[in-house]
């Protein structure tokens, strides 16, 4: 087992030494990122980095917030190796486990009691970066600081879907239809779906919807904006400037991450809980 941590969240150094306490006592070799290690002063085996790390392990425990596991996933995008978050921060849908769920959490992973899923990737290709952009969630087009709204051309498989005049659009995989862009208004999409979603963010014309769109599809992106900031911005981590003219093209990545679900956990579950959804559902 891999141990990676969010060092800047002091919450999460308790958390990590109890984790490596109990998955030692079910058995289970532990090792972590290096950073993690030092940081958590835990003696463990250590590896450079997650990717490194994943390549010696069976599953990766992340704690902190979306974020973390955001960047995680990143890293170790095309690896067999599965991660689960364990939650250490704000309102997030990625992380499996809180923090009174660990022990239990730990005794079902070392019983066997998980299954697995696969996540899509999506992936920016863009004539000034040499290697595309990868997303777990979501790749946004915004404004920069002027408060006006930009424009964006948008095509799907070479055919114009609209020009949008707006604050900004959201490109988001399943996985990503329960962040920026269900903040936008976008709908909400099981993570077994194989789509796309676009949302623009407050669109000058109303009739403007999340469009749905197969995963499958090319989704190019133009900067029809003259003076004003075009920004682009990979699961709101890594970003670049666009120039007016430029275009973004935005495939399914080739690879994609594999994250492990409890028993007894579940998608919908998952949903009920974080936007507190009640009502009858016997």
């Amino acid at each position: 087992m891999g141990l990676v941590a969010n060092t800047e969240k002091t919450a999460s150094r308790a958390l990590l030494r109890e984790a490596a306490r109990l998955l030692t006592a079910e058995g289970l070799r532990v090792s972590g990122e290096s950073a993690t290690v030092a940081w958590g002063r835990l003696d463990l085996i250590t590896r450079p980095d997650a990717r490194s790390l994943a390549s010696s392990c069976d599953l990766l425990l992340v704690f902190g917030g979306d974020g973390t596991i955001l960047r995680v996933a990143r890293e170790i995008a095309g690896s067999p190796t599965p991660l689960i978050g364990v939650h250490v921060g704000r309102l997030g849908f990625l992380a499996e486990v809180t923090v009174d769920q660990l022990p239990a959490a730990i005794a079902k992973i070392a019983g066997g009691r998980y299954t697995l899923e696969s996540r899509a990737l999506l992936r920016a290709q863009h004539k000034r970066l040499r290697t595309p952009l990868t997303a777990l969630n979501d790749f946004v087009f915004t404004r920069g600081e002027v408060s006006r709204l930009i424009e964006l051309e948008v095509e799907v498989d070479g055919e114009i879907l609209t020009q949008y005049r707006c604050d900004g659009l959201v490109v988001s995989s399943p996985t990503g239809s329960t962040a920026y862009s269900l903040a936008a208004g976008g709908a909400i999409v099981a993570p077994s779906a194989s789509v796309f979603t676009l949302t623009p963010i407050c669109p000058l014309t109303l009739s403007n919807r999340s469009v749905i769109v197969d995963l499958a599809s090319r989704v190019l992106v133009r900067v029809r904006t003259g003076k004003l900031k075009t920004h682009l911005t990979a699961d709101g981590q890594v970003a670049m400037q666009l120039r007016p003219g430029e275009e973004t093209l935005i495939t399914r990545a080739p690879d994609d991450v594999r994250m492990l679900r409890l028993e007894g956990s579940s998608f919908f579950q998952t949903l009920r809980q974080k936007l507190h959804w009640s009502g009858s559902h016997a």
